[in-house]
């Protein structure tokens, strides 16, 4: 949209994390690296749990969507950044500024339900396992699986909506390697309250709100196995936590500190940093998490591969 007095900008300038031509080679080698490991790790989470007939449960079902929500995450933001670095100018249509920002915010806030869907699993399974194949039936995965990515639909549509309500003209560089809603929000020609508001309410309704599922679900947990007496039962109730808490902790920290905390608060490459985390380092992340530290997951690794030998 534009005013009379404004010719609307029709392309974007990306300016990047550095302008330095040494650091971009450097930057270009260890985020291709990054997102080859990202990449590789999430599609053979993803594989191993649909070949491996001990990980169909609900807990590697949702793992799974985890794996493929991380890489459309990435997908969305890194090959952009990367030629970034390949480029003296990147430039990317509005339209495609916008679409890219739609993808991000989808599959990041329905990072947000799966993690608190896995915390919700894992509460069933330890608080009430008797009742577990009946609250963790497939029709209940499949609906909280639905749900989780229709809230990230809504989140991005209202981030969306807020932004096509605007018009730009003027400006047109971006100070961040993709396009996110608050820098792309100042190179608005109309700031109304309102586009302001919305996001931030959404944003904080979706890290709030699975963050209360998260720990409710995890003081639950807790206080069920303080009540088991074997050291070794409290051992494995808890090895089964470990690697979603530590994906939860390293996810909510990078967005509590983008979404929720006053911009005055921190600068815009702080921003970046903290943005470089979320977007490509966590979804390299979590696939390490979650088969390093789970004996099933390596188990069931172990027999494919040693089943693909077999066959070789």
């Amino acid at each position: 949209m534009s005013d009379n007095n404004c010719t609307a900008v029709t392309e974007l300038i990306l300016l990047g994390l550095t302008d330095d031509p040494t650091l971009r080679v450097i930057l270009f080698v260890i985020f291709l690296g990054v997102y080859t490991v990202t990449l590789v790790g999430n599609l053979g989470i993803i594989i191993l749990i649909r070949n491996s007939s001990q990980l169909h449960t609900p807990m590697y079902l949702f793992l799974s969507h985890l794996a493929f929500v991380d890489i459309e995450i990435s997908s969305s933001v890194t090959p952009l950044m990367l030629r970034n670095y390949l480029e003296n100018i990147t430039l990317i249509p509005l339209g495609g500024c916008v679409a890219q920002m739609f993808i991000t915010f989808t599959f990041g806030a329905s990072e947000n339900f799966l993690l608190a869907v896995m915390a919700y699993d894992r509460y069933v399974a330890i608080c009430n396992p008797l009742l577990y194949s009946t609250n963790m039936s497939t029709s209940v995965c499949i609906l909280l699986l639905l749900t989780s990515y229709l809230c990230g639909f809504t989140n991005a549509c209202i981030f969306t909506g807020c932004l096509l309500n605007r018009s730009f003209c003027g400006p047109n560089k971006i100070n961040h390697f993709f396009c996110d809603y608050s820098p792309l929000s100042k190179l608005s020609y109309t700031q109304d309250d309102l586009t302001v508001i919305l996001p931030g309410l959404s944003a904080g309704l979706v890290i709030i709100i699975t963050g209360l599922i998260i720990i409710i679900s995890y003081a639950y947990i807790l206080f069920s196995v303080l009540k088991i007496k074997s050291n070794e039962g409290r051992s494995k109730a808890f090895s089964t936590c470990t690697s979603h808490l530590t994906a939860v902790t390293l996810f909510y920290g990078t967005l509590t500190f983008i979404y929720v905390m006053p911009e005055s608060s921190y600068s815009s490459d702080q921003n970046k940093v903290i943005s470089v985390i979320y977007t490509v380092m966590i979804p390299m992340l979590n696939p390490l998490i979650y088969s390093l530290r789970n004996n099933e997951v390596k188990g069931a690794l172990r027999k494919l591969l040693s089943r693909i030998h077999l066959f070789s």
